[in-house]
This record gives structure tokens, C-alpha cells and sequence, in this order.
């Protein structure tokens, strides 16, 4: 290796390990979620290629309670008990990017299924941000540059799936810049924190309010 190309690989090799690191917070975070909230589960998904060199994503699955659960009976889907979903997308740039404030990015996706009188609430977009924010808050030593959407979707069944009961579904999508490299696990939390709120399971951060869930329960989209 010539002594030009040295400094070029070294930040690449850096950068990578930095990253690796973020990664280790991420998985410390969902480790401890996994005991401190059995109700979730967590599986890796494929990051994205295009938005940062170094990417990482997991989904998770929220299931109702054990004590809450329906009792069984023929015909209730499988799956019935999951309540909730979601998804947390690490992104680092060494060189960070202009819309970022520093070279990490999160971008989360959660949604749950809402009763159609909550859903059709005004407030309901913001009761659903304060989550997000409010966890922000109290889970992690700061963050940047938060942005996002919330969204009430109505799901109308048609043709074969005519019979099947009208959903209302409540869907928050958004990023922002973690303060800390070393605070990965927080905001994992806070991902899990919204999307516990979201589908009415507490215990929930102060001053945030629960919505409930609508049944039945739609399959996972």
C-alpha cells in the first residue's frame, strides 16, 4: 500500500469500526427491551443501500399482553395478538450530509391500529408526535434536527375482502440526529416507547396520553 493511500484507508477502517460500535448500542438496547418488555420482538431487515455508506435496520413486533389476550377461538387469526409494528434505520456518514446535524441519522416507522372515533380526534397527529418527542426526552442524552409525519389511514376491504370491518390505523414516520454516538440504546427505547404508547400499552413516559386499539386486529402490512 502506498503511504498516499494509508490515511484513506485508515478513515475508512475508523469509520467502520465507529459504526460497529453504534451497532453494539442499537443491539444493547434491544437486549435490555427484550427483558424489560417481553411483549416485543425484534428481526433484522435488509438496510438500505443508497441513503448512507454504513446502514443497519431492525423491525419489531408488538404483542398484546398475555393478561389482556382474547381467549382462542376458531377461526381468530394467528396472529391476533400482535398489536403493533415497526422499524428503526441506523445511517452513518463519516462526512455527515446536509440535512443531518453530525454523520448519524435514525429514521423509525411505527403503526398501530386505532379505534375509528380516536382516529378521526384532531389532536390525534399531535398526541401521536408527542410520544415520539417526549420519549426522545426522557430516553436519550439529545438529539437533532427531528422531523416527521403523522398519519391516520382508513383500510376499506373490497371484492372477495368486502365483508371484512373497516380499520383506522395510526402511522408515525420520522428521523433526527442522535447527540451522542455512544447513546444508541436510548434511542432504540424511544422507538419502542412510541410504538408501546401508540398501541395503548403502558407504563408510558409523563404527560403522555394512551389511545386504544381497535378490534379486531389487522393482519401485519
Amino acid at each position: 500500500m502506498s503511504d498516499a493511500a494509508r490515511p484513506a484507508r485508515r478513515a475508512e477502517t475508523d469509520a467502520a469500526a465507529t459504526f460497529r460500535a453504534a451497532v453494539g448500542g442499537m443491539e444493547a438496547g434491544m437486549e435490555l427491551l427484550r427483558r424489560t418488555r417481553p411483549e416485543l420482538s425484534f428481526e433484522s431487515q435488509p438496510p438500505p443501500r443508497k441513503l448512507a455508506p454504513f446502514a443497519a435496520a431492525v423491525g419489531a413486533t408488538l404483542h398484546e399482553p398475555v393478561s389482556r389476550r382474547e381467549p382462542a377461538f376458531p377461526g381468530r387469526p394467528a396472529d391476533a395478538s400482535e398489536i403493533g409494528w415497526g422499524s428503526f434505520v441506523l445511517l452513518y456518514d463519516p462526512a455527515g450530509q446536509a440535512a443531518w446535524a453530525g454523520p448519524l441519522r435514525v429514521v423509525v416507522y411505527v403503526r398501530a391500529d386505532l379505534e375509528p372515533e380516536i382516529a378521526a380526534d384532531p389532536l390525534a397527529g399531535q398526541v401521536g408526535w408527542s410520544w415520539l418527542v417526549e420519549a426522545l426526552d426522557a430516553r436519550t442524552a439529545g438529539y437533532q434536527r427531528v422531523s416527521g409525519t403523522v398519519t391516520r389511514v382508513v383500510t376499506e376491504g373490497f371484492g372477495a375482502k368486502d365483508g371484512e370491518p373497516v380499520t383506522t390505523g395510526f402511522e408515525l414516520r420520522a428521523s433526527w440526529s442522535p447527540a451522542a454516538r455512544d447513546d444508541l440504546g436510548g434511542h432504540v427505547a424511544a422507538w419502542c416507547d412510541t410504538l408501546c404508547a401508540a398501541s395503548g400499552l403502558p407504563p408510558l413516559p409523563d404527560g403522555v396520553r394512551a389511545l386504544r386499539t381497535s378490534h379486531p386486529r389487522r393482519q401485519r402490512p
